[in-house]
């Protein structure tokens, strides 16, 4: 089952937010994530808030119900927020949404329209899963409205495939990368997943191949996570499947990197490469550089003006929440100065253009220097114009480290 949600402090049933949260809305972007709780099967990898149809049998809950839900929860922003700005952005991520259909698509941006509104050159992205879309899914939400699609690849081995529990055949994702493509879609992005037990170097470079083959311009690449509770932690603790490797995931990162970059896909967040800054993905910028967003559906986060808070989990409990009138919001917490500014450069520093010397204190500004002096920033952008405005800048070693090096400046 999904992992637990964090703690928190209880949330209003009426959803209010603190004045000082409302306080310059509209001058920060404003997105809009809807998530979609519902999967065909469960993958042994997965960890997220998703459910299959055996797992809701017993259950009220359904994609009717849920999509209420949407509607009012979209309802419930629009009251709490006042005068809403119209979505820069909006994310239908999952679980699987394609498994809605065009229609049922297509119904989840009239929510957020009719909701919250929608910007005349909003970036609107749908996750799908390569196996439940077809030509006439793609062109039946580009006609409703999506602009951008992201499709779940993961490798093109099918013995890797077989071990996350992936059901798409190897070339599904990249034929169903060129039907978006036909169908109109100028971005498209493949998800890959490099460090899965039993991958070899030439695997991670046909997924690659494949991936320069379909001709997309955004790619997404993680490194195997093994969660706690899922079905490959469990085959991991069991002895039959070996734990991913540090020094073979760095390695992978690697590949990836030199195979993205020569074909000209350029890294922008340590994970995501684009053609170019018209590929970058709006939305996610707008988690890194601490915009405004309200999560839509069960066990979505959302936060506004330094007030995070995330729904109840069990589409059942949301829905019935909302259809009795109350917020399904399950906890929230207020961000202190010391924790945004955490965040900050927690998230800054893995974009390309990192995070602005003058956000650290003095300490960590030595500790710049010092991590710029062993080759994980960028010295030259260190130092910016003049010894002014520099920037933490993530080298490809420093890449690796990430982590390491944001304790290193907080």
């Amino acid at each position: 089952m999904p992992s637990a949600l964090p703690d928190g402090d209880a949330a209003p049933p009426d959803g209010t937010l603190p004045e000082s949260a409302l306080r310059g809305l509209g001058r920060r972007p404003f997105g809009v994530y809807v998530h979609v709780p519902f999967c065909a099967t469960r993958c042994g990898y997965c960890d997220f808030n998703t459910y299959t149809a055996a797992e809701l049998a017993t259950s009220p809950a359904s994609p009717r119900s849920w999509l209420d839900g949407v509607r009012r929860e979209l309802e419930l922003a629009a009251r709490v927020l006042g005068d809403p700005p119209p979505a820069d952005t909006v994310f239908v991520g999952g679980g699987t949404p394609s498994l809605l259909g065009e229609k049922g698509l297509a119904d989840v941006l009239d929510a957020v329209r009719a909701g919250v509104g929608l910007a005349p050159d909003a970036e609107v992205t749908t996750e799908s899963n390569p196996e439940s879309t077809s030509p006439a899914f793609f062109a039946g939400i580009r006609e409703a409205g999506f602009t951008r699609v992201s499709l779940g690849m993961q490798s093109a081995a099918s013995h890797v495939l077989a071990v996350l529990d992936r059901t798409h055949t190897p070339g599904r994702a990249v034929a169903a990368a060129r039907e978006a493509a036909a169908a109109g879609f100028e971005h498209v992005n493949l998800d890959l997943i490099y460090g899965t037990p039993g991958e070899r170097e030439e695997d991670l470079a046909a997924s690659l191949a494949a991936v320069l083959e379909a001709g997309v311009d955004h790619v997404s690449a993680y490194a195997l996570i093994v969660e706690e509770g899922t079905a490959l932690a469990r085959r991991v603790s069991r002895g039959e499947l070996p734990a991913p490797a540090d020094d073979v995931l760095a390695q992978r990162y690697e590949q990836v990197d030199a195979a993205l970059s020569a074909a000209g896909l350029h890294w922008y967040e340590v994970s995501n490469w684009a053609a170019g800054l018209a590929a970058w993905c709006r939305h996610n910028l707008g988690y890194w550089r601490g915009a405004d967003w309200w999560g839509v559906g069960p066990g979505a986060h959302s936060h506004v003006g330094g007030v995070r808070w995330w729904n109840v989990r069990h589409p059942a409990r949301y829905s019935e929440a909302l259809a009795e009138g109350r917020s399904p919001a399950a906890a929230r917490e207020v961000l202190s100065e010391e924790e945004r500014h955490l965040e900050r450069v927690m998230l800054e520093l893995r974009l390309v253009d990192g995070l602005v010397v003058d956000a650290l204190e003095p300490e960590a500004r030595r500790e710049a220097t010092r991590a710029a002096a062993e080759g994980l920033l960028d010295a030259a952008a260190l130092e910016g114009v003049n010894g002014r405005f520099g920037r933490c800048v993530l080298t490809p070693r420093g890449r690796l480290l990430a982590d390491a090096v944001v304790r290193r400046l907080t």
